[in-house]
């Protein structure tokens, strides 16, 4: 188990973008994936968020991010690319393992189609719209390969808010939800 450091608002890194992986299938992919994975979870447990992570948020300038759903498998995706986006936007919530601390709303594509490699090289698509808020969330992730932050998507200044304030206000109706006591308040 690798628990990397997550890197922060300001690291020059998270403006890179990304190289394509030429082997998926090797065993520095395979372990690059486990590192995501194993720090996405750490994450999620400390924060109660997380839904995905790049690898460039673990400084590995590579085109992998790696997806925990909830209810759903484990999901590495390999040299992820963007190649369909509907017409229609949607105005989301949207926040960073990168900037825990604030959240903000920005536009993104109701539906899109995105192709990958999987851990065997294979080429597959993926059709994404609002189930589990995925177009949302591979739109973030994919950015973040290419030196893009959610920050920098936001379409109204006036939205950025603390998290704190979120929670209070605007948590019931994003995917960033977490459960709540019998009090109301959120679980940390």
């Amino acid at each position: 188990m690798a628990i990397r450091p997550i890197r922060q608002l300001g690291d020059p890194v998270l403006r890179e973008s990304c190289a394509r992986v030429v082997d998926p299938a090797s065993s520095e992919t395979k372990g690059l994936v486990r590192d995501l994975a194993d720090t996405l979870a750490h994450w999620r447990n400390n924060s109660g968020y997380g839904r995905g992570i790049a690898a460039p948020q673990i400084g590995v300038l590579k085109r992998i991010i790696f997806l925990q759903l909830p209810g759903a498998e484990p999901w590495p995706l390999i040299n992820p690319e963007i190649v369909e986006r509907g017409e229609e936007q949607v105005t989301v919530w949207d926040a960073c393992l990168s900037f825990l601390s604030i959240f903000m709303q920005v536009k993104r594509h109701r539906t899109i189609t995105v192709r990958y490699q999987n851990l065997n090289s294979e080429t597959l698509t993926v059709n994404a719209g609002d189930e589990q808020n995925l177009s949302e969330l591979l739109q973030h992730e994919i950015d973040h390969l290419d030196g893009i932050l959610a920050i920098d998507r936001v379409f109204d200044v006036k939205s950025i808010c603390t998290r704190e304030e979120f929670e209070k206000r605007y948590q019931d109706s994003s995917p960033y939800a977490r459960p709540r006591d019998l009090a109301g308040s959120a679980q940390p």
